[in-house]
């Protein structure tokens, strides 16, 4: 059952929202109806009011961050032609397309040398030559390497995509990356589960009922996961509606959703923004906002949502710590895929900016680990020069 939130309804403009501020209070679930009715809503501060108090009825005043690296092995993809949103593919023989040899991916791994990185963010395309023994053999050599990093790895549609080529099950695939090293699986290629969306943004792409059965399998195994969604491209609020219905119930069923992460469309540099005359002009910082406040107050279950910086600004991130938001993308290192799309944000962070940002919204910082353990909080004056040691990390996950 959802949380009862204290709130008072007097902070409402819309009186449309009075009715799910009062379940808000009641700790009723909201209904999908309700979920439509808040991202029509005018009254975005009455959204925002409500997501943050059911923010902090759990989270209070801490906002977390991950110190991570992220490394994308390869760019090359059979839905290059198909997947108008994406602007990172490559076809094998095509201009700028790589894959990585094991020496180079670990040589990407040691930037992570000397810094307080602990969780290896790894995706790519769907690469013929990537297959099983690809990812195995990079697994094994980043835990070897650096043993003290989480790997964090491969998609929902790189799972089933490694499984078909493979010709093995999606379980089988997910067994031997977790017996090489995969500890959880990130939320990418969820876009927007509607079909008839997928068919104009990614025709060909794994849907999402299959997307949601390589996490339910995941979870079954006891590999824990994030989930997106893909939002401000052709979707209708009926469709966001019904993909976060969708990840709901998952969760309801497995509970093995660690955070939900909204995703903003970047029109720049893809087949998909010139074909809706988008070139520059991306998700607007309300919408942004929205579609975080949303998540906060509709999928009850999920104790963590997160915004990604690197998608919609620091700026907004900053904002939405008072949208529902209690997770922030952290230190990145070198970001690529939403970069080749036209993001304008810096590809990495460092921790004192990270600190300044969140300590900016009058939020107290503090480092997790990848299942979102906190390892420790910053006071006011710290600024986290120190990496926390080895001994520390893991007593304090403990607790």
């Amino acid at each position: 059952m959802p949380l009862a939130v204290p709130f008072d309804l007097s902070r409402l403009r819309d009186s449309a929202l009075l009715p799910i501020g009062q379940k808000l209070i009641d700790g009723e679930r909201l209904t999908v109806a309700d979920g439509v009715v808040l991202f029509r809503s005018p009254d975005l501060l009455g959204v925002g009011a409500m997501a943050d108090a059911a923010n902090r009825a759990r989270h209070g005043d801490r906002v977390t961050f991950a110190s991570n690296q992220h490394i994308n092995p390869t760019n090359i993809c059979v839905l290059r032609t198909t997947c108008a949103f994406c602007g990172y593919a490559r076809l094998p023989k095509e201009e700028g397309a790589y894959r990585y040899t094991l020496d180079q991916a670990l040589a990407e791994s040691d930037r992570a040398d000397g810094t307080i990185t602990r969780e290896f963010h790894i995706v790519g395309g769907l690469d013929m030559q990537a297959g099983l023994e690809y990812y195995k053999t990079l697994f094994r050599a980043l835990k070897e390497r650096h043993p003290q990093v989480h790997i964090k790895a491969l998609t929902a549609v790189e799972i089933a995509h490694i499984a078909r080529i493979e010709k093995m099950s999606r379980a089988d695939v997910l067994i031997a990356l977790r017996e090489a090293g995969l500890d959880t699986l990130p939320g990418g290629g969820a876009e927007t589960f509607s079909a008839a969306v997928r068919d104009v943004i990614a025709n060909k792409k794994l849907g999402g009922t299959d997307y949601i059965d390589v996490h339910r399998t995941a979870h079954q195994l006891g590999i824990r996961s994030n989930c997106t969604m893909l939002y401000g491209h052709v979707e209708t609020i009926e469709d966001r509606m019904q993909h976060l219905e969708m990840l709901r119930d998952l969760q309801d069923e497995t509970g093995g959703f660690l955070a939900y992460i909204p995703l903003a469309y970047h029109p720049d540099d893809n087949e998909l923004g010139k074909t809706l005359g988008r070139q520059g002009t991306s998700t607007t910082g309300a919408d942004d906002l929205r579609n975080l406040a949303v998540g906060r107050l509709f999928l009850d279950n999920f104790e963590h949502i997160k915004s990604h910086w690197i998608m919609v600004t620091s700026a907004v991130s900053q904002l939405a710590l008072h949208f529902g938001v209690n997770d922030i993308e952290g230190t990145v290192v070198r970001e690529k895929i939403y970069h080749a799309v036209g993001a304008h944000t810096p590809q990495g962070m460092t921790l004192p900016q990270l600190l300044t940002l969140i300590r900016g919204a009058g939020k107290v910082p503090a480092e997790r680990d990848s299942f979102y353990r906190v390892l420790r909080e910053f006071g006011p004056d710290e600024t986290g020069e120190t990496a926390l040691p080895e001994s520390d990390v893991l007593t304090a996950a403990a607790s």
